[in-house]
C-alpha cells in the first residue's frame, strides 16, 4: 500500500485511474440501486454487451469509439424497454440476440477497421490506467446528468421500481419513466466502460448495490452506500493491482465479489444464530 501511495504522489496516470474509479462509484451506486431493486440486471447486461457494436463501428469510421458505444447503448435500451413493455415474453430472447449479435457486430467492424486495430482485450476488461484528462471529463458530465435526471425524477423512478401498475393508476408516465431509467443504465454503462470493461461492467453495477440492500431500507441510503461500496472496490482493487501486477479491472470485480459472497454468508450465519 505504501509503494501504491509514493506512486500515486508522483505519476499523473495513477492519480487519473483513481479519479475515474470514484467518477465511476457515482453512477453504479446511484443507477445500480434501480437496476437491483428492479430487477433488471439481465438486460443491464444485454445493453452492456451490445454496445461493442457501436464502438467497432465508430473505430472503423474514424470516430471515438465511447461515442459509439454511447449511440448504441442507448438506441439498445430504447428497443429493450419498448419490447420488453409490449411483450414481455419474447424480452428474453431479444436481449441475448442484441447480446450476442452486438458483440459479433463490434470484432467485425474492429477487424476490418484501416491501420493498426484497437487492443480488444481493454475493451472487454477495461484499462483504467489509460483513462485521459478529457475522459475524466466526460465522466464528471454523465454523472452530472445522471445526478440531474434522478433529482428531477426520483419519486416517478421509485413508484415505477415497486409497484408499476399503482403508479400508472396515480398517473404517473410508467412507459416514459421506464424507458428513462433504461436510458440511465446505458449511459452508466458506458461511464464504466474504462474502468472494468464490457465483460464485468454488470458487476460494478449491481454489486455494490445489492450488498448495500442487505443493509439498508431506504433508497436513499441504498444509494449513498452502493456509491461508498463502488469508491471502496475501485481505489481498493487499484491498489492491489498496482502491487500486484495484476489487471485492475479484474481485481476490482474480484474485490467486489468476494465482498458481496462475505456479506451474504455473514448475515445468514447471524440469521441462523438468532433463530436458534
Amino acid at each position: 500500500m505504501n509503494e501504491f501511495l509514493q506512486a500515486l504522489s508522483q505519476h499523473a496516470f495513477l492519480q487519473h485511474a483513481l479519479a475515474a474509479g470514484l467518477l465511476a462509484s457515482v453512477g453504479c451506486g446511484v443507477v445500480g440501486t434501480y437496476v437491483v431493486v428492479k430487477r433488471i440486471a439481465f438486460l443491464a447486461g444485454g445493453i452492456a454487451h451490445a454496445v461493442l457494436g457501436g464502438m467497432g463501428v465508430a473505430y472503423y469510421l474514424g470516430a471515438d469509439p465511447l461515442w459509439g458505444a454511447l449511440a448504441a447503448a442507448l438506441v439498445t435500451a430504447f428497443l429493450v424497454g419498448w419490447v420488453s413493455l409490449r411483450w414481455r415474453q419474447h424480452e428474453d430472447t431479444l436481449v441475448g440476440a442484441l447480446w450476442a449479435v452486438g458483440m459479433a457486430v463490434g470484432v467485425l467492424f474492429l477487424s476490418r477497421a484501416p491501420g493498426y486495430g484497437p487492443d480488444l482485450m481493454s475493451y472487454l476488461f477495461g484499462n483504467i490506467l489509460m483513462v485521459t484528462r478529457e475522459d475524466l471529463y466526460l465522466m464528471a458530465a454523465i454523472d452530472g446528468g445522471i445526478l440531474l435526471v434522478v433529482g428531477v425524477l426520483y419519486k416517478p423512478f421509485l413508484a415505477v421500481c415497486f409497484d408499476d401498475e399503482h403508479a400508472l393508476l396515480r398517473g404517473v408516465r410508467v412507459e416514459l419513466v421506464y424507458l428513462l431509467l433504461l436510458a440511465l443504465v446505458a449511459v452508466t454503462v458506458v461511464l464504466l466502460i474504462r474502468v472494468v470493461g464490457l465483460i464485468l461492467v454488470i458487476a460494478l453495477l449491481t454489486l455494490p448495490a445489492a450488498i448495500a440492500a442487505q443493509y439498508v431500507g431506504s433508497i436513499g441510503r441504498m444509494m449513498l452506500l452502493a456509491t461508498a461500496l463502488g469508491a471502496t472496490f475501485t481505489s481498493g482493487g487499484l491498489a492491489l493491482s498496482y502491487g500486484a501486477d495484476l489487471p485492475s479491472g479484474s481485481v476490482i470485480i474480484v474485490l467486489a465479489g468476494l465482498a458481496y459472497l462475505a456479506s451474504t454468508l455473514g448475515r445468514e450465519a447471524v440469521r441462523r444464530r438468532v433463530l436458534r
